[in-house]
């Protein structure tokens, strides 16, 4: 179940890969992600020392917080992967030019998990090419549904 995707990450990159993390989050932020208080827009994925952390990722802390924690909103969160992983995903950004992208937020097994995407920035043209295709496919279906 989702429960926020990253539109503009598929807007402005070429997902060639995908690849599922646990996050290493506080209880806070556990309870803020269920009440939807997250935002992936301007988050990104970065590796450090065979490590990967997700950085910019703004939860906001519910009013009902403790009063014992300063919640921070924007901390680095780092994202669990197998060792194997990331070792691929590190031999892949830095020999052949991709970047990592969070792409959605959701729960498996009740736990809560990042989908990360391998992707290659898309150029001007690529996007007005994709924004001309939705229009067409969008097109298409209306009329469609008017002969019916």
């Amino acid at each position: 179940m989702s429960i926020i995707d990253n539109k503009k990450a598929f807007h402005d990159y070429f997902i060639e890969e995908r690849y599922e993390a646990g996050l290493v989050l506080e209880g806070w932020e556990v309870k803020a992600i269920r009440a939807g208080r997250v935002q992936l827009k301007e988050a990104y994925v970065v590796l450090k020392q065979e490590e990967v952390w997700l950085i910019g990722c703004h939860i906001s802390p519910l009013a009902t917080a403790s009063t014992h924690i300063k919640p921070d909103p924007t901390r680095s969160r780092k994202l669990l992967l197998h060792a194997q992983e990331i070792r691929k995903l590190i031999g892949k950004v830095q020999q052949a030019g991709f970047t990592l992208v969070p792409l959605n937020l959701h729960y498996a097994k009740g736990r809560v998990k990042l989908e990360i995407g391998l992707a290659k920035g898309k150029k001007l043209h690529d996007k007005r090419a994709t924004e001309k295709e939705r229009d067409w496919q969008r097109e298409k279906q209306r009329l469609v549904r008017r002969e019916t």
